[in-house]
């Protein structure tokens, strides 16, 4: 038997992925990223194939992954979780800064930015993982980075259906 909310075990953290391409800006929160290597750098993200965040990652072959501290409220979350990039401009209203290859990012509630080109896509069937390549770094402030489990339990945030790690009830 298979318990799929063991899973919510796993260490995670909360990250804005963003991507620029001719279509325009699009972001997104994820909780699946990680570091992969060390030389070189190179961190893998998840996002699902129907996210506009992700078609602009394969459209550009790049994308900026910021990584929130426990400074997050759930508006600021809401902002890039639950809207759709073609519906609402998620950086506007905000500080909005760009990396090397033009992508949005905001160093609101956040402790660290990474800029990344695209070295491998795996399709995983829902989602994409991407593995990119660290080009840009930034330490943002020393709050305390924003886990899936802060989030869960002092947030009372809830999994989006899109959500690497989404279980049905």
């Amino acid at each position: 038997m298979v318990d799929p909310t063991v899973l919510f075990t796993l260490s995670y953290g909360l990250y804005i992925v963003s991507s620029a391409s001719e279509d325009g800006d699009a972001g997104c929160i994820i909780n699946t990223a990680t570091q992969v290597t060390s030389s070189p750098i190179q961190v893998m993200v998840a996002l699902n194939k129907d996210n506009v965040t992700c078609q602009r990652i394969v459209e550009s072959g790049h994308f900026a992954l910021t990584m929130l501290d426990e400074t997050s409220d759930m508006p600021f979350i809401g902002r890039f979780g639950f809207r759709n990039s073609n519906d609402f401009k998620k950086f506007e209203g905000i500080e909005c800064r760009r990396d090397q290859f033009g992508d949005p990012w905001t160093p609101e509630h956040a402790c660290g930015m990474l800029g990344c080109a695209v070295a491998q896509t795996v399709d995983v069937g829902t989602h994409l993982l991407f593995v990119g390549e660290v080009t840009e770094t930034e330490h943002l402030s020393k709050e305390k980075p924003l886990t899936y489990a802060y989030y869960h339990g002092v947030l009372k945030g809830k999994t989006p259906p899109k959500a690497s790690s989404y279980v049905a009830e």
